[in-house]
């Protein structure tokens, strides 16, 4: 354990940062499912926001999980509604077991083909089970893949 440590969340896709309260869709904006961040993307490549394992891919490719080192979980959830589009726009890069750093690549995200299925492009970060320390920003604030967004 890295007692009195925080870690960080990294923006796991260039674009414009967006509170998780903000997201539509209420499971997250509420923070049902844990707390987090949001991205809208600029660009399809999803890269990982932490340093960790990967635990999980949904078998529709819409969603994986990172294990950190201290066992914090993080799931990565590309759209909103996007299970429905049984894995058709998304490629995941990674398979579970790999141990991935901040700005590996997780996946592709075909986000004209997600936009014209009538689907929202926001990817968040959500750590389950757990209130982030601090957020970096409050409003609608363009980043670059990679930048820190929050502290766990």
């Amino acid at each position: 354990m890295l007692f009195g440590k925080k870690k960080g969340i990294f923006a796991p896709v260039a674009g414009t940062f967006v509170p998780i309260t903000e997201v539509n869709d209420p499971v997250f904006a509420q923070k049902m499912m844990g707390d987090g961040v949001a991205v809208i993307p600029e660009t399809d490549e999803i890269v990982s926001p932490v340093i960790g394992t990967v635990k999980t891919i949904i078998e529709q490719k819409h969603a994986l999980g990172i294990e950190t080192a201290n066992g914090q979980e993080i799931l990565i959830h590309m759209g909103l509604d996007t299970v429905e589009l049984a894995g058709e726009p998304f490629e995941i890069l990674v398979q579970v077991g790999d141990k991935v750093d901040v700005g590996t690549p997780l996946a592709h995200m075909d986000r004209k083909m997600v936009e014209a299925k009538g689907k929202d492009t926001v990817v968040l970060v959500i750590v389950t089970g757990q209130e982030l320390a601090s957020q970096k920003y409050s409003t609608k604030t363009p980043v670059s893949a990679g930048a820190e967004l929050a502290k766990m």
